[in-house]
């Protein structure tokens, strides 16, 4: 078992303040956005292994031995990479509103930028590798955030009690079509409207729900921080959704989405993939967004874990590159056996409980490769990332 020296990335939406209270540390002043665990090539973490004369990332002790690190299962299935990325995520600002492909698309995306030489790091490149990217974010403290599309008529209702006359048109259309029709053409519309005349309603409509309040309130707020942006009409299309501590969003392929605010742990298939629909700054492929994006109103699905007999809270999701789940430790109770025949990363949010001879503090995690017995105790609240092969 190893612990892990993490990177945390300052973007400019991160919380000044939740990650260092989580860690128990002064802020810096700088926005701490994301702290990442895990081997992605852009930050993996770091380890000190007695056999090894310095520091190590992660993603060369997996590449040095893969069946010892991840196990003969996890390799065969996923090959020789840890498939998940495991997050601390602190939004200070609303993220970009985007979406995911699914694994086909991934693939065929990839293939065609690399056939027709797009570099990799251009800013208008969208398929950044051929994998697909669910995840799954779960609440530490309250959450909010933006979640599939609501019903058209809802969206209608939402516009037209702005009391904006450019939203008229937008209304008509969610009321006059089918579900997936609406729902397309009215996304279309807010993507491709003049620029000019997006930002004078965005401005309208950020006016009028800041002074309407309520059910608007998160609207303004957007549009504080990204003034004449077309994503934020486009917001008005989506489920807002709250999380309490403990509650979890699984965001599938072609489900348009963007956290608004709070502290969570998030994990991700390990992928770079994302199309952007508003809110920032970067590129929108108008035409590759509209093939990715399944219009239909959805129920955001709030997860709430599933108890154990072991004590392990399990947070259900349909994919195989990532399992999360949760064990609340209390003082007294016999040691938990975490032993698994697949690689694990263990991320304390609470308490001080023990991993092994290795004591945790919020915050702090550890790499268990496969196979390697673990028991843990103490209290306090750790998550468990795996993989299900």
């Amino acid at each position: 078992m190893d612990r892990l020296s993490n990177t945390v990335r300052p973007y400019a939406w991160g919380s000044t303040t939740a990650i260092p209270a989580l860690l128990g540390v002064a802020p810096t002043g700088e926005p701490q956005a994301e702290m990442w665990m895990g081997a992605h090539p852009g930050a993996p973490s770091r380890i000190s292994r007695a056999e090894a004369p310095a520091e190590q990332s992660l993603t060369e002790v997996i590449a040095a031995d893969p069946a010892r690190e991840l196990g003969a299962a996890a390799v065969e299935k996923f090959g020789p990479r840890l498939p998940f990325l495991l997050k601390l995520l602190a939004a200070g600002a609303p993220l970009s509103l985007q979406v995911h492909p699914n694994l086909d698309q991934a693939r065929a995306g990839y293939a065609d930028e690399e056939r027709r030489s797009v570099p990799i790091d251009a800013p208008h490149r969208t398929y950044k590798d051929a994998n697909h990217k669910p995840e799954l974010i779960c609440a530490l403290t309250p959450f909010a955030g933006l979640c599939g599309f609501r019903r058209p008529l809802e969206a209608a209702e939402a516009m037209e009690g702005l009391g904006v006359d450019s939203l008229k048109p937008y209304a008509d259309l969610l009321r006059a079509q089918p579900e997936e029709a609406a729902l397309r053409e009215v996304l279309t519309a807010i993507l491709t409207a003049d620029p000019d005349e997006m930002a004078e309603t965005v401005t309208a409509a950020a006016a009028a729900a800041e002074r309407l309040g309520g059910a608007y309130a998160p609207y303004a707020r957007i549009a504080h921080h990204f003034p004449g942006d077309a994503g934020v009409i486009a917001a008005m299309l989506l489920n807002h959704v709250r999380l309490q501590p403990g509650e979890a969003l699984y965001l599938g392929a072609g489900v348009p989405h963007a956290y608004l605010d709070g502290l969570g742990v998030e994990i991700m298939a390990n992928s770079d993939n994302v199309l952007r629909c508003g809110l920032t700054p970067k590129h929108i492929d108008v035409p590759e967004l509209l093939r990715i994006v399944r219009f239909e109103a959805t129920d955001p699905g709030i997860l709430r874990p599933e108890a154990s007999p072991s004590g392990e809270e399990l947070y259900e999701t349909p994919v195989d590159e990532f399992r999360l789940s949760r064990f609340d430790l209390s003082p007294g109770a016999a040691p938990a056996d975490l032993t698994a025949a697949t690689p694990q990363i263990l991320l304390c949010t609470a308490g001080a409980p023990q991993a092994g001879d290795l004591g945790l503090a919020p915050g702090e995690s550890v790499f268990v490769p496969a196979g390697e017995r673990v028991h843990v105790s103490g209290a306090g609240t750790l998550f468990r990332a795996t993989v299900v092969a």
